[in-house]
């Protein structure tokens, strides 16, 4: 090969691995159906793209804890995380920042739902009859669908809730919780409002089947979260402008596919109640 020939190649292969390196990728916890999430993220992707000037990828993970691990081993630079999912995710990558939160995130909460076995009704109490009945949560790592509910059972019982229910699950996402619900396999369970009421609207619930029996109080829950040394690779000031563009995003197809009305600013510190929550029930070390 000649020596321009071989010039050229090394070039060709150092724009290559350029491309590749400013390549932008974010994930988001699975809170939801695979297929939905793909179909979600792929026009937030686009439009993310199209803002930052950058190749940006969204990659689907199967888990929460596969996100987090995503995040800390810089296999994603962004990731739509969940209030503890977030925390874990801080905690791991140092100098990484909380950006911007669903405007409904400001006051999240969690629904617990009964299957009309229970023979339960809704009420502004906690609801003492729940104890003795089968119960399954979310995912392990999810803020609404575990976190916080474990959070006010314990309170309310003075027990974890493998000593207050019958039998406790996991079922891995808000989806799949309320068709375990629905469908009898437990006879209460802990879903994401926003999941429920997004379903409940789509026409996938059976209001005769199951329904909602308690909220519990508001909390702070998702939220954009990018990597400490994001500028360091992107170029100074790109954290900033990530944030600037995820508050920008006006668009209703790209806002109801989280469901959000809209985005506003979120710090680290608006999740200190979830890491001191968290700490307290042994989730984290």
């Amino acid at each position: 090969m000649t020596t321009s020939k071989t010039s050229l190649a090394l070039a060709l292969l150092c724009l290559s691995l350029f491309a590749r390196a400013e390549t932008f990728t974010f994930t988001a916890i699975p809170d939801e159906d695979e297929s939905r999430l793909v179909q979600r993220f792929t026009q937030v992707s686009d439009y993310l793209e199209k803002e930052l000037g950058v190749e940006v990828n969204y990659i689907p993970v199967k888990s929460y804890a596969a996100a987090v691990t995503a995040f800390r081993n810089n296999q994603v630079q962004l990731a739509w995380f969940g209030g503890l999912s977030g925390v874990q995710a801080r905690l791991q990558v140092p100098d990484s920042l909380a950006l911007a939160q669903g405007y409904e995130d400001q006051f999240f909460k969690t629904y617990i739902i009964a299957h009309k076995s229970a023979g339960l009704t809704k009420s502004d109490n906690f609801p003492n009859a729940i104890k003795g009945k089968t119960f399954t949560f979310g995912s392990k790592g999810s803020t609404s669908g575990r976190l916080m509910p474990e959070f006010f059972i314990r309170e309310h019982f003075k027990q974890a809730p493998q000593k207050v229910f019958q039998r406790v699950g996991f079922s891995g996402d808000h989806s799949m919780t309320i068709a375990q619900v629905q469908a009898g396999a437990y006879q209460l369970g802990a879903v994401n409002y926003l999941v429920w009421e997004t379903e409940l609207a789509a026409g996938k619930i059976d209001l005769t089947k199951a329904s909602v029996i308690w909220e519990t109080p508001n909390y702070a829950d998702y939220q954009w979260t990018i990597r400490g040394d994001a500028d360091k690779r992107y170029g100074k000031g790109f954290t900033e402008k990530v944030r600037k563009t995820l508050l920008n995003m006006k668009e209703p197809s790209l806002l109801q596919a989280f469901p959000r009305k809209s985005f506003v600013p979120a710090s680290n510190s608006d999740y200190e109640a979830i890491e001191s929550t968290a700490r307290a029930i042994d989730i984290l070390q």
